[in-house]
């Protein structure tokens, strides 16, 4: 995937560390194979909260959105799959 992303106007008021994060995220997922997922996607998310980085519901909603516009039809599987994970993940601590 592109860096193309990065230009949309919908997130020049985003904090750049969430931006980078979010960078070296996309470039994880593209790089692990779709069995590792999970494990790749939790390492992260304690990446994430040990720099005290966080994400709105909104910010979420609408990074995924703009990531997807600039994805292949096989990235934007493995993002579907991660979304589908992070909500049974958070529904299991609810």
């Amino acid at each position: 995937m592109n860096e193309d992303w990065k230009k949309d106007p919908r997130i020049q008021s985003m904090n750049p560390e969430k931006i980078e994060f979010l960078s070296k995220l996309t470039a994880e997922i593209q790089n692990t194979p779709q069995n590792q997922l999970l494990g790749k996607f939790l390492s992260l998310s304690m990446e994430a909260s040990q720099r005290g980085i966080s994400f709105s519901n909104q910010e979420t909603e609408l990074m995924t959105g703009i990531l997807m516009n600039y994805m292949n039809p096989a990235d934007k599987g493995r993002i579907n799959l991660m979304r589908t994970l992070s909500q049974k993940l958070a529904s299991r601590r609810s």
